[in-house]
C-alpha cells in the first residue's frame, strides 16, 4: 500500500503534462500533449487518483511524478494516439487523507468519459473499494501501484464476504495490480519477526479491511514461521489513546507488536503508547505503516528514540535493487531535480508504461478499453523497470517479494528484501 522517509518537495509542475493539484484545493488537473498532434488526429484519456494531500503526499507526488516521466518518455502519445493525461486527488483537504466520497467521485468522472482507456490507481485499498464497481461497470481497466488488500483479488482467508465478486458488478474483471497482495505481505512479516527474535507477538488492527485482514493472515501464517501470537485485537482507531491495550499485552508478555492499519488510524498513538508500556518491545507494520508520518517526528511521527525497535515491509525495494532501478533514478532526477525519490515513484512509472505499451500494441485499437484490457490480462513475462512480471487470472502480479525497512534518524532505511516461501 504505500510509504515513505522524504518530505513533500513542494509541488512540482511537470512540463507538457499536468499541473500537480496538491498545490491547491482542486481536485484534478489534466493537459493533453498540447494541440492536436498525433499521426490520427485522435486522443485519448488516461487517469490517475492519488491521495495529493496530507501525509501520504510525501509517497504519492513522487508516484505521480513517475507517470509524469513515464508519459513524457513517450512524447505523450501511444499507438498513434495523444494521451490525455488527467490527475485527480482522492484526498480533501478537511481529511488530509482520501475519502471514500471522493474516491466513488473519482471513479465516476472516468466512468463517464467515453474517451477513458485506463485507470491507475488507486493508492489504498480502501479507496479502491469505493472507485472499482463505478468503473467496472463502465469497463475501464483499473491499473494499481500501490494496493494491497487480499478481498480485492481473491477470497484468500481475510477477506470479507462478498469479495471480490462484488466489485465486479458487470461479471469481468477489470483490475490489475503491479504490487503483491497482502498474503504475501503478511508472510514477509511473519520472517521478519521470526528473524528479529520475536517470541510472544500481540497483534493489533483498526478494524478495516487492510488492516484486519493482514492481522488475519499473519495468524493463519504465524506457525509455518514459528510465531506465537499471544493476541489479535481490534482497536478503535479514533480513540484518544490506547493505554489499556498496551496494558493489556504487557500483561501476556509480549516482546513483540505489530500494527495493521495505517499512521492516519491511530498508528503513531498506538505505537507511543505501546512503547511506554513495554519499552523493549519490537515495533513492526505493515506498508500501511511505513510512512515518514510513522518514524519521523517532524511529520507526526514517533520519537526518534524508539528508530532502533522499528521494522516495516512495503513492497518497493531500494530504488537501485530494481534491475531498472539505476536508469530510472538518472531519469526521475533529471527532470525532478532533488535526491532519491519514494520507492512509489518506480510503481507509478511502470504502471503508466505498462499502459502506454499496451495501447502501443494494439496499434488502431488503442483506443478501445475492452481491448485494452484483454491485453493488459494477457502480459506474459514482460520486461520492466521491477523486473520480469506476469498478471494472473485474478490480476495479482507475479511479483512476490518486499522490501523490509528499518529506522535510522526518523527515516526509513532500506535493510532487505524478503520472499518468503510459505504464504497463506
Amino acid at each position: 500500500m504505500r510509504f515513505r522517509n522524504r518530505a513533500l518537495t513542494g509541488c512540482l509542475v511537470a512540463v507538457s503534462v499536468v499541473v500537480l493539484a496538491a498545490c491547491g484545493s482542486s481536485s484534478s488537473t489534466s493537459s493533453s500533449a498540447g494541440a492536436s498532434s498525433s499521426s490520427s488526429g485522435k486522443t485519448i484519456d488516461i487517469y490517475s487518483s492519488l491521495p495529493l494531500l496530507g501525509p501520504l503526499s510525501a509517497d504519492t507526488i513522487p508516484a505521480l511524478n513517475g507517470e509524469k516521466l513515464a508519459l513524457s518518455e513517450a512524447g505523450n502519445k501511444a499507438g498513434g494516439f495523444t494521451i490525455k493525461f488527467t490527475s485527480l486527488d482522492d484526498a480533501t483537504a478537511a481529511a488530509a487523507n482520501y475519502t471514500v466520497s471522493q474516491c466513488a467521485a473519482n471513479g465516476r468522472t472516468a466512468a463517464a468519459d467515453p474517451k477513458a482507456v485506463a485507470y491507475i490507481g488507486e493508492f489504498n485499498s480502501g479507496c479502491t473499494e469505493a472507485s472499482l464497481p463505478i468503473l467496472n461497470k463502465a469497463g475501464v481497466p483499473m491499473i494499481s501501484p500501490a494496493n494491497t488488500y487480499i478481498g480485492l483479488t481473491t477470497s484468500e482467508p481475510g477477506s470479507a464476504p462478498g469479495e471480490p465478486q462484488k466489485y465486479y458488478p458487470s461479471g469481468v474483471r477489470t483490475y490489475l495490480r503491479i504490487v503483491p497482495r497482502d498474503s504475501i505481505q503478511a508472510a514477509s512479516d511473519a520472517l521478519a519477526m521470526k528473524q528479529a527474535g520475536c517470541t510472544r507477538v500481540a497483534l493489533a488492527n483498526d478494524k478495516t479491511p487492510y488492516g484486519a485482514g493482514i492481522t488475519t493472515q499473519i495468524e493463519l501464517i504465524k506457525k509455518s514461521y514459528g510465531l506465537n501470537v499471544v493476541s489479535n485485537s481490534g482497536v478503535n482507531p479514533t480513540a484518544p489513546n490506547f493505554r489499556s491495550y498496551a496494558a493489556t499485552i504487557k500483561g501476556q508478555g509480549a516482546d513483540c507488536f505489530f500494527y495493521g492499519g495505517l499512521t492516519s488510524t491511530g498508528g503513531v498513538q498506538i505505537t507511543k503508547d505501546v512503547h511506554s508500556a513495554v519499552p523493549t518491545a519490537k515495533l513492526f507494520g505493515p506498508d500501511g505503516m511505513c510512512l515518514s508520518s510513522w518514524t519521523d517526528p517532524k511529520q507526526g511521527g514517533v520519537p526518534l528514540s524508539l528508530d532502533p525497535l522499528m521494522q516495516c515491509t512495503v513492497a518497493t525495494l531500494d530504488l537501485t535493487a530494481y534491475p531498472g532501478g539505476k536508469t530510472f533514478l538518472k531519469a526521475y532526477q533529471g527532470k525532478y531535480g532533488g535526491g532519491v525519490p519514494a520507492p512509489y515513484a518506480i510503481y507509478g512509472y511502470e504502471a503508466m508504461k505498462l499502459v502506454l505499451d499496451t495501447i502501443n500494441k494494439l496499434g488502431s485499437q488503442g483506443d478501445n478499453k475492452t481491448a485494452v484490457l484483454h491485453a493488459l490480462f494477457a502480459t506474459k513475462n514482460r520486461n520492466s523497470v521491477l523486473g520480469t512480471y506476469s498478471f494472473d487470472s485474478n490480476g495479482d502480479t507475479t511479483l512476490k517479494s518486499y522490501g523490509l525497512y528499518k529506522v535510522k534518524n526518523g527515516q526509513l532505511v532500506f535493510f532487505k528484501t524478503l520472499t518468503p516461501t510459505h504464504v497463506v
